[in-house]
């Protein structure tokens, strides 16, 4: 199943956005890994607490370099399934090199290959500061997830810590704070349910709407 075509000038920033994103990540995914190599003990906190079941099947939406999907294997178990898909070449051969994951997809959170209501559950990290349409993007996730299964959108240090680090400041209209979070989520299929943003850490949880 798929959504109405877009518009040609939507299509056309959509592209140019996806074509930001992946140059973006492609020079830097040789070194991402060492960058942000504390933050592995963050990210297995953040899965714990999503409550993913043994036989689940999860999609790591922006996987980059893989550092979520050893945890998220573990959480689901061998009966489970864990999906990673990145836009960006370069990032899914560092996962394949550095983490020895399978189950990676060259694609699109735009257009998942997927059916609707496959999914339990779907981890983003620092996804939806890079979608091109986030309410139409967050729809097709919503799409391919089953009735009350779960979003989480995490980041491994809060808006105003990232904020801080990338030298600017958080403006009114950031996506991620609640009150745009919020009704972004429920006019896209998803109901938030619970929401945390500090130094140490981001994490969005939503559940999908029946």
């Amino acid at each position: 199943m798929t959504g109405p075509a877009e518009p040609p000038n939507r299509a056309e920033a959509g592209r140019a956005a996806r074509e930001h994103a992946r140059e973006f990540f492609a020079v830097r995914a040789a070194d991402w890994d060492q960058r942000f190599r504390d933050d592995g003990p963050r990210y297995a906190a953040a899965i714990a607490a999503l409550g993913l079941a043994p036989g689940y099947f999860v999609l790591d939406a922006g996987c980059g370099t893989g550092r979520a999907l050893p945890h998220l294997r573990a959480a689901v178990g061998p009966h489970g399934t864990v999906l990673g898909l990145d836009l960006t070449p370069e990032m899914l051969e560092q996962a394949r090199t550095h983490h020895a994951v399978a189950g990676l997809v060259n694609g699109d959170v735009c257009r998942l290959p997927l059916r609707d209501g496959t999914l339990d559950a779907v981890f983003g990290a620092g996804l939806i500061s890079h979608l091109p349409d986030p309410a139409a993007n967050l729809r097709e996730l919503a799409r391919a997830t089953r009735p009350g299964g779960t979003l989480a959108l995490y980041h491994p240090i809060g808006r105003a810590a990232l904020a801080a680090r990338q030298g600017r400041r958080i403006t009114p209209d950031d996506l991620r704070a609640e009150p745009n979070l919020r009704p972004l989520l429920a006019g896209s299929g998803w109901h938030l349910t619970s929401y945390t943003d500090t130094d140490e850490r981001y994490l969005a949880l939503a559940s999908r709407s029946a």
